[in-house]
């Protein structure tokens, strides 16, 4: 088995308070984890209204699958938020 671990950073121009950064967070988190079945939270960057940076970690059977979760994600996110992706750092880790 594999670990995914993903850092995904976005930028969303229009938000003007941290009240309304938490709530784009809070949605993105939770439709993720329902989607995909993966840990999801915040990792950075809390202070900044306009940038979101989110870490994804799951485990998937093999190298492959990893992959193609972590594009399906990337394409997920793209398609439900209007933040713009401006970082993406992806990471197949060790085998357990």
């Amino acid at each position: 088995m594999k670990i995914l671990f993903m850092r995904v950073k976005l930028r969303a121009s229009w938000v003007h308070s941290l009240k309304e950064k938490r709530m784009i967070v809070r949605s993105i988190v939770q439709k993720l984890k329902n989607k995909f079945n993966v840990s999801v939270s915040e990792i950075d960057d809390r202070d900044i209204h306009q940038i979101i940076v989110i870490g994804i970690v799951g485990i998937c059977g093999n190298s492959s699958h990893t992959d193609y979760i972590m594009e399906n994600i990337i394409d997920f996110i793209e398609i439900h938020t209007d933040a713009e992706l401006i970082d993406i750092t992806k990471e197949n880790v060790m085998n357990i």
